[in-house]
């Protein structure tokens, strides 16, 4: 019941955010296809909808009446998944120590603090040892091993090969997908906090992440799929690592994102190969800035 519930809350949200004003919404299988959830959940999400004066439903005719504040939404904790969760509190561990190689990671430590067993725990720890920056330990403790250099540029190399062909896949999906009313969200998102950024620079990791996980599920490519799950976690938290000029370093990337949505939303494969290249370029001379162990070695 609680993940049925989880998957309520993330899909309504997802579709309040998309919502615009007078609009006419679609029958709930249409809906239920969209967001790829059941008639009911559909029906569910038009129910809270309606309740909270969103929209207004009289038989088959449902119209927007007003777009959804934050108010109107889930809160974030409310709508991950329990691998979110536990990414969360492993990365929050780590930024909490400026992840210093020999930090000792205890499953059963993790585990009580997120609130959950500690297969999850193990399971994601295990998985995400395949890159050699954790080393398992008897007695259910882990070692983090460091980010270094080398690392960092073999990993910055995978991403751009696959992040160059998901990102032309995206540019070629048809344009009733489902997946240009996420991006267009993410656009207004991205718009919002650049109108707030004295505020906001320090959530852009969240929204970043959001932004590269829609552009790879467009590969439709298992090992690209599972690849990106992992390393999104160093690519999307080594904002947070440098504090230095984070906030010009977040705006800049905000711009860039929007280059590289609208270069997407135009579907010219060549303007899509070009804002991707600058981006991810950028990307990688920030991971190479933020890693705690570059200075040291490039004395």
């Amino acid at each position: 019941m609680a993940r049925q519930n989880t998957v309520f809350k993330e899909a309504y949200n997802r579709y309040a955010a998309a919502l615009r004003t007078d609009t006419a919404l679609p029958s709930e299988p249409e809906i239920a296809a969209q967001l790829g959830v059941s008639r009911s959940t559909a029906r569910a999400i038009l129910t809270r909808l309606s309740e909270e004066g969103i929209i207004r439903w009289n038989k088959r005719q449902k119209i927007v009446l007003r777009q959804p504040t934050d108010r109107d939404l889930f809160p974030s904790e409310e709508t991950d998944s329990l691998h979110d969760i536990i990414e969360r509190s492993f990365m929050q561990r780590i930024l909490a120590d400026d992840a210093a190689p020999g930090m000792q990671i205890n499953e059963l430590e993790l585990a009580r603090e997120i609130g959950t067993g500690t297969t999850s725990v193990r399971e994601f720890l295990i998985r995400f040892s395949r890159f050699g920056l954790i080393e398992k330990r008897p007695n259910s403790h882990w070692t983090l091993k460091g980010f270094t250099r080398e690392f960092a540029l073999e990993l910055a190399d995978v991403r751009e090969m696959f992040e160059l062909h998901s990102a032309a896949e995206f540019g070629r999906l048809p344009r009733d997908h489902q997946a240009w009313t996420d991006l267009a969200a993410i656009r207004d998102e991205h718009h919002a906090m650049l109108a707030d950024i004295n505020q906001r620079f320090r959530d852009f990791s969240v929204i970043d992440e959001r932004f590269h996980l829609l552009i790879h599920r467009a590969s439709k490519n298992r090992f690209i799929a599972d690849f990106y799950d992992a390393i999104a976690i160093v690519f999307h938290y080594h904002y947070q690592w440098n504090k230095t000029a984070a906030r010009e370093r977040n705006e800049r990337a905000i711009h860039e994102h929007l280059d590289y949505i609208a270069a997407l939303e135009s579907g010219d494969q060549a303007a899509i190969e070009t804002a991707c290249r600058a981006h991810l370029r950028s990307a990688r001379q920030t991971l190479l800035q933020s890693l705690p162990q570059i200075a040291s070695e490039t004395a």
